[in-house]
């Protein structure tokens, strides 16, 4: 159910992203049009990315609410980082044709009209998309949605680029500069092409399975601070992102006399605590170990029928140590 919910909510987020995109669109091709201004182009052609991306957005959300299937195992979550992909390729693409018409405006520099009211426009739709900008991104971390943030921030990108597009239409307005529409048109561009690489760097770390580090550190600072005294060690701990989904695989290791029942009653402790306390929704593979003579020095396991030897040492579970595929021997 509180995934449904979770899915629902995306929907209708990206829903309202996706017609103010299209408002706002028709908004900033007025002022384009009253204004015949490449600088105020350059806003109004990143916009037809914004509801581009917004389509396929919803639909990235729609097919990652599908259940999972003999072909997609872990589910349809990364679909969305396909759409994140899209999204920062169609602004480094729109970027570099604006840079080109820029080029252009600069030999062939043509007269602009109605500043003032194209640069009022512009002002409304920038303050318009920084408002909903901050709102996706907000509603992307509470609902662990990289589609919404990357959104988001591409929403406050627009609204930086409107900000500076505001300032310098009154730099042109006020100093009758032509060459500086097409100039400051080319500057705008080169940041929107940045924001788009971060996008496509994002997208393919998920792709790739990049570590996301701030998740399992997280989730560290979790298991640490509920350890119990049986779970003696965490190693070869992985994690990857399925859309909202968080997968982990590890090797808890537990005292070796322990029998079947009291293993999976440890395994399942940790299950349930890390979906708990830690914010994410996570699926686990807990791969059950059993302790070796070796790990007595750090084992706080206490009235031990088989301790070798004193515990010495306090081992805290950092991404060094459970991320390497050994037991914490030292």
């Amino acid at each position: 159910m509180l995934t449904e919910f979770i899915l629902g909510e995306q929907k209708r987020i990206i829903l309202i992203s996706l017609i103010t995109g299209v408002v706002l669109m028709l908004a900033k091709f007025s002022a384009y049009f009253i204004t015949s201004s490449n600088f105020i182009l350059t806003d109004a052609a990143e916009s037809i990315v914004n509801v581009v991306a917004s389509s396929f957005a919803f639909f990235s959300i729609y097919l990652s609410a599908l259940p999972r299937d003999e072909n997609h195992p872990y589910g349809h979550g990364k679909v969305e980082y396909f759409s994140v992909f899209l999204e920062g390729g169609l602004i480094v693409i729109a970027g570099g044709i604006i840079v080109i018409k820029s080029v252009y405006g600069l030999l062939n520099p043509e007269p602009v009209r109605d500043l003032i009211t194209g640069t009022i426009i512009i002002a409304v739709t920038g303050l318009i998309n920084g408002c909903l900008g901050y709102y996706l991104i907000n509603k992307g971390k509470q609902l662990r949605s990289i589609t919404l943030e990357a959104d988001g921030k591409h929403l406050l990108t627009d609204m930086v680029t409107s900000g500076a597009l505001v300032i310098g239409l009154l730099v042109i307005y006020f100093t009758g500069i032509l060459w500086l529409d097409s100039a400051l048109s080319g500057l705008a561009a080169l940041y929107i092409i940045f924001s788009g690489y971060k996008l496509v760097r994002r997208s393919v770390a998920g792709l790739m399975d990049e570590t996301d580090f701030g998740v399992v550190t997280n989730i560290l600072e979790v298991l640490n601070e509920k350890r119990k005294e049986e779970w003696i060690d965490i190693h070869n701990l992985r994690a990857q992102k399925y859309g909202s989904e968080l997968h982990i695989d590890c090797h808890l290791t537990l005292p070796n006399y322990f029998d079947l029942n009291r293993v999976h009653e440890e395994v399942s402790l940790v299950d349930k605590m890390i979906n708990k306390e830690a914010g994410v929704k996570t699926e686990l593979f807990i791969h059950s170990d059993p302790c070796l003579p070796e790990c007595c020095h750090y084992c706080s396991m206490p009235n031990c029928p088989i301790r070798s030897e004193a515990k010495r040492i306090d081992i805290e579970w950092t991404l060094d140590k459970v991320m390497r595929n050994k037991k914490h021997f030292e």
